[in-house]
């Protein structure tokens, strides 16, 4: 038999799924070990393998593939601890990283903190000028060059670069996503100095227009691209020797997954790849449920993401922001918020209580963690309120200190707003799910879509705890919690679940009309270079599934929206088809009536989505029968639990996951502990065990409104 492992690194926790080729399926979870995340990834596989019955060799050498979720360039970037990296740029136009487009001290922020003008400030700059060399060449808008390449000039900048002791070099010109000549020879020039210096070329990693964000995008991808290398080699070495024989796979924002010797020449892609496994994993349960809108939660230890499944495919967007830098990539449509399972409850200068950003994270971790941490968490006020076990946290693998939530909540909270410890611990509770349920509405009307028209998702550690909140308060019909084998590791599945794929680009600027066979012409191009980007993975594929797209806007407009382009031959009647299909997108994005097709239309970039389908196909296998066990087999006590402030503690039943079968219904109010997680159902809700083991809450909207 073979099994296929994903593993998902997160702040808190380190997340594994292995599943078998029979179906089997076992899922582990163990903390992370920051700084040296692959330590947590050996710690898990060891765990994984026990689980299995099996040597970690044994397992290992029947593992068809891992595949890996990093945070090491998103922690990178975020916190700074980037390489020294030189850039060049075309001769007068240095600055546009420094100017920004001007956006640079707004790009990310709330709408409430863009409006406090006096506030804003850009970010550190990316490169100190002393390390953006121009060089002096010129190529315009259609291609061609109007300067050559002064190679004298080039070389001469190079080498001051080198005389910086610069561990990497990224070039951006300008246009050079219309001939891409001057770039390729400059990495030659580089390479005639340096062999192994590592270089990134913009009309390879992003060829889009935009001078900014595309300077931007190249240089982030140089920042953590050698990060990502040294992380990568030796974790790829560490599994060799401990017996893979497949390969080591790491997820990338768009939701598909690279081999780990390609991944640090993209590395800018693999920013939020630990963000998107859950809704891969939420895309994949989905098919089998049947469910075509779905609103996708992760609550962790330090952040809750939210990400959507519209008419059976996730959302995707084409650009996102990091340290109010915007980058070009294209990834399943995310956001998060600091406000995990381990984010921090303080009091603000003006005596309010807020959750996060800030996250106690793995280590010291909540103060119930007994190992250090003194502020108080989300899951210092779950423990208090009587919704976690302390003694059957992790399926009893780890034990909770009540006495040191209690002290860190009445010391940083309780005390400060004259209130008992119980009271602040409901008052982070409810803080905890207001801003969870506002992120969600948020995430969801944003994208022109209305909540009652989907299924809710609730995942992560923390996520299903917490969700019988936003999934009433949003007006959803019900909430699915997928237990079974993948429980709290359903990031993990998702990663385990996700096949190879690359994204192809390029923009061409060009207003409607745009001829037929031009258009065809460039997507049959993105097409091969797909092709060939998934044959250079080194992974068998049994399927290669291609997607066109195309971003259009109105004429000099800036809303650009990505709209499907069929496949094949390409005529007048479907690029006609295209725009009215970008039309009704247009409307259902931002409202009826907003659009101006008067204006005219234009294409600005071509994209090519590539999925190479793996030969293992991961499904979350049916649940065990019931087999004569009822409802009242589970139970296994009482326990005096808060859910409703207004109601106060009351005597709650608590229900053993593992005892309950497909079929079983539940009244709450009720605790379900699961050897993973814990879940949380109210006392206006029900909820039953479906036929994958997955527990589904039944919302009263009614009750609700």
């Amino acid at each position: 038999m073979s099994y296929v492992i994903g593993i998902d690194v997160g702040g808190t926790f380190t997340d594994a799924v292995a599943s078998r080729d029979d179906g089997t399926m076992i899922s582990t979870k163990t903390p992370s070990t920051p700084p040296n995340y692959a330590d947590g990834v050996v710690q898990v596989l060891e765990d994984l393998a026990e689980r299995a019955g099996l040597g970690m060799r044994e397992l290992l050498a029947d593992t068809s593939y891992v595949a890996h979720g990093t945070t090491s360039t998103l922690n990178a970037l975020v916190i700074g601890d980037v390489g020294k990296v030189g850039w060049l740029t075309t001769v007068g136009h240095r600055d546009s990283i420094y100017i920004m487009n001007v956006a640079g001290r707004y790009a990310g922020s709330s709408p409430e903190q863009v409006q406090d003008i006096l506030a804003t400030r850009k970010p550190a700059p990316l490169v100190p000028k002393r390390r953006a060399k121009e060089v002096v060449e010129r190529v315009d808008y259609k291609g061609s060059v109007v300067v050559p390449l002064d190679e004298d000039e080039a070389r001469q900048a190079i080498r001051e670069l080198l005389d910086e002791d610069v561990e990497a070099i990224a070039v951006s010109l300008l246009w050079s996503f219309r001939n891409s000549a001057h770039e390729r020879r400059l990495r030659e020039l580089i390479h005639e100095q340096a062999p192994d210096m590592y270089v990134t070329l913009s009309s390879e990693l992003s060829p889009r227009m935009r001078e900014f964000s595309r300077n931007a995008t190249t240089i982030m991808s140089t920042q953590v691209g050698p990060t990502l290398a040294r992380y990568l080699e030796p974790l790829t070495d560490r599994l060799r020797d401990k017996g893979l024989r497949g390969p080591l796979l790491i997820m990338q924002g768009t939701g598909g997954t690279l081999a780990a010797s390609e991944a640090p020449k993209t590395a800018i892609q693999t920013v939020g790849s630990v963000l998107t496994g859950g809704v891969t994993g939420a895309s994949r349960l989905a098919e089998q449920l049947g469910h075509g809108n779905v609103i996708c939660t992760d609550v962790g230890g330090t952040t809750f993401l939210v990400g959507l499944i519209v008419n059976g495919e996730p959302l995707q967007t084409t650009t996102t922001v990091i340290n109010q830098h915007t980058i070009d990539v294209p990834m399943l449509k995310v956001q998060a918020i600091g406000s995990g399972g381990g984010a921090i409850a303080w009091i603000d200068a003006g005596g309010n209580l807020r959750i996060g950003p800030r996250s106690a994270q793995a280590v010291p971790g909540p103060a119930c963690y007994d190992q250090g941490g003194t502020e108080p968490t989300v899951t210092d006020a779950d423990l208090v309120l009587g919704i976690l076990n302390p003694d059957n946290f992790l399926g009893g693998r780890k034990k909770l200190n009540l006495a040191r939530a209690r002290e860190a909540i009445g010391k940083y909270v309780a005390t400060p707003l004259g209130m008992s410890v119980e009271d602040a611990a409901a008052a982070i509770f409810a803080v905890q799910n207001a801003q969870t349920s506002d992120l969600v509405r948020k995430v969801v009307v944003e994208s022109g879509e209305d909540p009652r028209a989907f299924v809710a998702y609730a995942f992560g550690g923390a996520g299903p705890v917490h969700c019988f909140a936003y999934g009433a308060e949003l007006g959803v019909q019900s909430t699915v919690v997928p237990l079974g084998p993948s429980a709290a590791a359903f990031s993990a599945y998702g990663l385990a679940s996700s096949n190879v794929a690359v994204v192809k680009e390029v923009s061409k600027p060009s207003t409607f009309p745009v001829p037929a066979e031009e258009v065809t012409k460039t997507f049959e191009e993105l097409e091969d270079e797909a092709r060939t980007a998934l044959e250079q993975q080194g992974v068998e594929l049994v399927d290669i599934l291609l997607r066109r797209e195309a971003d259009v806007r109105y004429t000099m407009q800036l809303a650009e929206l990505p709209t499907p382009v069929p496949s094949g031959t390409v005529t007048d009647d479907d690029l006609k088809k295209v725009l009215a299909d970008f039309e009704a997108r247009y409307h259902r994005t931002f409202g009826e009536g907003t659009g101006f097709g008067a204006a005219g239309f234009q294409f600005i970039t071509y994209r090519v989505h590539a999925t190479g389908v793996l030969p293992s196909k991961v499904t979350l296998p049916a649940a065990d029968a019931a087999d004569g066990r009822t409802v009242a087999d589970a139970l296994t006590g009482h326990r005096p639990v808060l859910l409703d402030p207004a109601r106060g503690f009351e005597k709650t039943p608590i229900y053993d996951y593992v005892r309950l079968a497909p079929g079983h219904r539940i009244s709450g109010p009720a605790i379900v502990e699961v050897p993973t997680t814990t879940v949380t159902i109210s006392r206006k809700d029900t909820a039953e065990i479906d036929g994958f083991g997955n527990l589904v809450l039944h919302h009263n909207t009614e009750e609700c409104s």
